[in-house]
């Protein structure tokens, strides 16, 4: 099961960041996710089974490669809990709206 506490703590670390968010413009293997970052390709595999076991990427066969993806079903817990605030905030908004309007 996918919590968005583990996808969290998976995001907390600032290089798991900047791999996830190169996984945004669509599929890619390893070699390519480490290009350019200042971390060994064994290193950005081990992020890269973080953010697995967190529910946030998947991978999958390409021959001798792994290619990796971001989860939308991960991705969708953690937006299911965030939303959670957002719809809190809009009603506590708009009870404050209407409240100034009877003023």
């Amino acid at each position: 099961m996918i919590d968005a506490a583990s996808a969290l703590a998976a995001l907390a670390d600032p290089t798991r960041r900047q791999i996830f968010e190169r996984l945004r413009g669509g599929p890619r293997a390893v070699g390519e996710i480490a290009r350019g970052l200042p971390v060994t390709r064994p290193a950005v595999s081990q992020h890269l089974a973080v953010l697995k076991s967190a529910g946030l990427v998947k991978d999958q066969a390409a021959g001798t490669r792994r290619i990796y993806q971001i989860d939308p079903q991960g991705l969708g817990t953690l937006r299911a809990w965030l939303d959670q605030f957002w719809d809190t905030a809009l009603a506590s908004f708009k009870a404050e709206v209407e409240t100034r309007k009877e003023q």
